[in-house]
């Protein structure tokens, strides 16, 4: 009689077999990432091999494994389309029980190229450590352990949390993920310059806390068994195995409740009345008028389309990150934290784009240039509301740790001369190169449409940069004169109040072209 674990295992090759027969593109796509990934998973596998009889190899396979788990345990987060066996709730209809469904899914779990990328990269860091007639067995064991464990965190991550990943919360960690992938970049990046130095005995005390936490605790086994300490490599290794069981009970609850209880999502919450009365105090501390609710509506995308809180937080982040990680690491600039104004002002592009098809209902009450203004200056005004305090911010924090302080007004008025000439020929560009945004997938362009994304963005970048070059002229002069250093201060009131006016003169100039072109506006923008 076939099991229910046989079955799985087939169902998840027949949804890999038939996602690949849908077209000829996902086919290459998925041979040329698989080759990617195997190549790249050699290569580790191939250094960790290298690391073989150094001092501190194990202050790299611990902490590799240990990153790895970690990599499995935030996977269903930011990418829970990635596999349809992730969602159980698939198969709340059959009569199945928690404990062989466990089983089934956990089989079905190592067929993929991520598990193949995981085993070669655990055999790497378990070889690295392994010597002598009980490290080799040792090993094995090691591996088969953290690589279940590896399975069972994302499997039980995913189902405690398969709710809130199939709700529009879920859509905006999918869409985070880019983030998640820059800012770790960034991380590693200033890891590595810090490890440069020192070699890798900055790990050691890192390796010999994980080498107690599964499932690196097992690779450490390895290490403790290569090295006679038979007893301590017993210990770690129930130590991981305890972890597999623990997460496996953990799992199956989850699936109980979650195949038992109905969804909360579909249940009216008793405080909806009073959530939508404190929601309306947002618009007592705005504005009044047309201005005021187009800055209330603009922040309400912000915090609920999942592609515009994708692109602020993006902005945030990057425009914080770049010049901060430089100033740590001895090689950055104040003028890095320029950076940040730069990125937020990005922001006003394309403004009418994340409307998408319902921008019909901001194009019915546009009637003139002077409502065209109003619309374009409520949207600026709702972006001034968070990018003038935060690069302000990055300013100050970035003056504060290269020790700077003299040139903080001369940057905070470059800063601002340089988002008030991207809010100008930002709100120039969405009126004359409009283009939709897509609803789903991780694409900011739908396709045809590059053209105009390329064209907005970079050609209202260096027309901003070129705005801004009467600043950066007076910047440089004042430092090449003679006793021109004390003089920088009068950058921030010089650079605020261009910057301001800038920003007025675009805004009118774009009014009318706005008002004027409401037609092949709503059409470039409802192609998403």
């Amino acid at each position: 009689m076939t099991t229910l674990t046989s079955t799985l295992v087939r169902l998840k090759l027949s949804l890999l077999r038939n996602g690949l027969r849908q077209s000829a593109g996902r086919r290459a796509a998925f041979v040329a990432s698989a080759v990617v990934t195997v190549l790249f998973a050699l290569l580790q596998l191939l250094g960790l091999l290298m690391l073989r009889g150094h001092a501190h190899a194990d202050a790299v396979a611990v902490p590799g494994t240990a990153v790895l788990a970690l990599g499995w345990a935030v996977l269903p987060l930011f990418f829970p389309t990635g596999d349809e066996t992730l969602d159980p709730t698939r198969l709340v209809m059959l009569p199945l029980r928690p404990r062989p469904l466990v089983r089934a899914l956990l089989a079905a779990s190592l067929v993929g190229t991520g598990p193949l990328f995981t085993l070669l990269v655990l055999a790497g860091c378990a070889l690295s450590v392994a010597h002598g007639v009980a490290g080799y067995p040792c090993a094995v064991v090691a591996v088969v352990l953290a690589l279940l464990v590896c399975v069972a965190l994302a499997r039980t991550v995913a189902t405690a949390n398969v709710r809130l990943l199939s709700s529009r919360k879920g859509r905006d960690l999918a869409v985070l993920s880019g983030l998640v992938v820059a800012v770790g970049a960034q991380l590693v990046n200033f890891g590595a310059r810090q490890l440069s130095p020192a070699g890798l005995r900055p790990l050691q005390p890192v390796a010999e806390v994980l080498s107690w936490v599964p499932p690196a605790s097992a690779v450490a086994a390895v290490r403790a068994a290569s090295e006679g300490s038979y007893g301590t490599a017993l210990a770690q290794l129930a130590v991981t195995a305890a972890g597999l069981a623990a997460l496996i009970a953990g799992w199956a609850r989850s699936l109980t409740r979650l195949m038992t209880a109905p969804d909360a999502s579909t249940l009216q919450p008793a405080d909806a009345g009073t959530r939508s009365r404190s929601a309306a105090g947002l618009g007592r501390l705005l504005p009044q008028g047309r201005a005021g609710t187009v800055m209330e509506r603009s922040l309400r995308y912000l915090w609920r389309d999942p592609k515009t809180k994708a692109a602020w937080v993006t902005a945030l982040a990057i425009g914080l990150i770049v010049p901060v990680l430089n100033a740590v690491q001895g090689t950055g600039s104040v003028y890095f934290a320029c950076f940040a104004a730069g990125m937020l002002g990005i922001q006003m592009y394309n403004q009418f784009g994340q409307d998408t098809s319902a921008f019909w209902m901001v194009a019915t009450t546009i009637s003139s240039p002077r409502d065209a203004y109003a619309e374009l200056r409520g949207r600026a005004l709702s972006l001034l509301l968070v990018t003038l305090p935060y690069a302000a911010l990055v300013t100050v924090l970035t003056a504060a740790l290269l020790g700077t302080w003299a040139r903080l007004p001369e940057v905070l008025g470059l800063s601002f001369a340089l988002l008030g000439a991207m809010l100008a020929t930002g709100g120039w560009t969405s009126a004359r190169f409009p283009y939709s945004i897509p609803q789903e997938g991780h694409k900011n362009v739908v396709p045809g449409q590059a053209g105009l994304a390329w064209i907005s963005i970079f050609g209202g970048m260096i027309a901003a940069a070129l705005l801004c070059s009467p600043v950066i002229t007076l910047a440089i002069w004042l430092h090449v004169s003679a006793g021109g250093e004390g003089w920088g201060w009068l950058l921030l009131p010089v650079g605020g109040a261009y910057g301001a006016g800038l920003t007025l003169l675009g805004l009118r100039l774009a009014a009318p072209r706005t008002a004027a072109r409401l037609p092949e506006i709503l059409t470039a923008v409802s192609k998403g």
